[in-house]
């Protein structure tokens, strides 16, 4: 059964809602003591397939929060960066990509991985897209969308790339564990940091997002788990333009940008869980140990799920039964480039 299939028979059941020039380049970094939201609620607990490693519960982040610059390309472009209080040996590196018109801190707030960060010793960077209007929002290239970034070419691939370069140097990250993830635009982004940056990219967690480029060919296998709402109003599953939409894309559909990807990594035909609201579909055995995973959640909508409600969405209030930030980390730490 293709993932396109499992897909629609669920959102059936429901009412559906919602080489870049060698650049400069220069860092500055001022220390901060972390601005985190309330502590968040423990997360719901989610049956983990048997290859997955178990996570360290949450903790209160007490690490060391930095915001940094880094110019490439001529142009400054913004980080958060989140180190633990403790950290042995080479460390994972996760990327995490906002949602359009989010910026660092706010994705920070919502997905709350540095919690995880410091009980699990991870380094976590939460880099900001291109500003598209007044405020702090920003938006990435991510092919198809969104907004002045992708129209204008903005190459953000090239600014992830240098923003790993420069981590590299200043802590010793493990290249076999190198992730990036993000949410509906960051989400896109992460599908295009793995078709062209797959060299360093060693997997991807999406969360309402879609493939946005063409002919998609990653030089090395890149695991990807893919997690979607059938009540996704702004990013529908069965893509299209959506009725909560505030890009107004007419997005691909995600299950089979998802299928071309997971196809593009020699994975298998999947196995499909059917856990209540949550069908997982996962491929393991893809090319050097790569897997690839598409969870749909009945009813769920643009919001992270799992997440802590920050203010007012567009997006709804987010699915609780499903953690989003424990799932797509234990994914991805279970799989390393070998």
């Amino acid at each position: 059964m293709s993932i396109a299939i499992v897909a629609l028979a669920v959102a059936c059941g429901s009412e559906p809602d919602v080489a870049t020039p060698e650049p400069t380049t220069m860092t500055t970094l001022t220390p901060t003591t972390a601005p985190e939201p309330a502590t968040a609620p423990a997360p719901p607990t989610t049956a983990l397939p048997p290859s997955t490693v178990a996570l360290s519960a949450p903790v209160e982040p007490t690490g060391v929060v930095t915001h940094g610059t880094i110019v490439v390309g001529g142009v400054e472009r913004a980080y958060r960066l989140y180190v633990p209080s403790v950290v042995e040996g080479p460390v994972p590196l996760f990327i995490g990509l906002h949602g359009g018109t989010g910026w660092a801190d706010q994705f920070a707030a919502v997905n709350q991985i540095e919690r995880l960060a410091e009980s699990n010793g991870l380094i976590v960077v939460h880099p900001d897209g291109v500003k598209i209007r007044s405020g702090p929002g920003g938006a990435w290239n991510g092919g198809v969308c969104c907004g002045a970034p992708a129209r204008d070419g903005v190459d953000d691939v090239g600014f992830v790339n240098e923003l790993i370069d420069q981590l590299e140097r200043e802590h010793e990250i493990d290249p076999r564990r190198i992730f990036a993830f993000g949410h509906s635009n960051g989400a896109i982004m992460s599908y295009r940091l793995a078709c062209e940056l797959a060299d360093r990219i060693v997997g991807i967690g999406v969360v309402a997002g879609t493939l946005g480029v063409e002919g998609c060919a990653p030089s090395q296998p890149v695991s990807i788990i893919h997690v979607h709402g059938t009540g996704d109003e702004n990013l529908p599953i069965t893509g299209g333009v959506g009725p909560k939409s505030i890009s107004g894309v007419d997005f691909p559909v995600p299950t089979e940008g998802f299928e071309t990807f997971a196809g593009a990594v020699g994975c298998p035909a999947p196995e499909v869980t059917d856990q209540g609201d949550v069908i997982t579909a996962l491929s393991e055995g893809c090319a050097s140990g790569s897997a690839a995973e598409f969870v749909t959640i009945e009813g769920a909508n643009h919001a992270w799920p799992g997440s802590t409600p920050q203010a007012p969405s567009r997006a709804g209030e987010p699915y609780a039964a499903y953690d989003a930030t424990s799932e797509l980390v234990a994914f991805l730490l279970s799989h390393p480039r070998p």
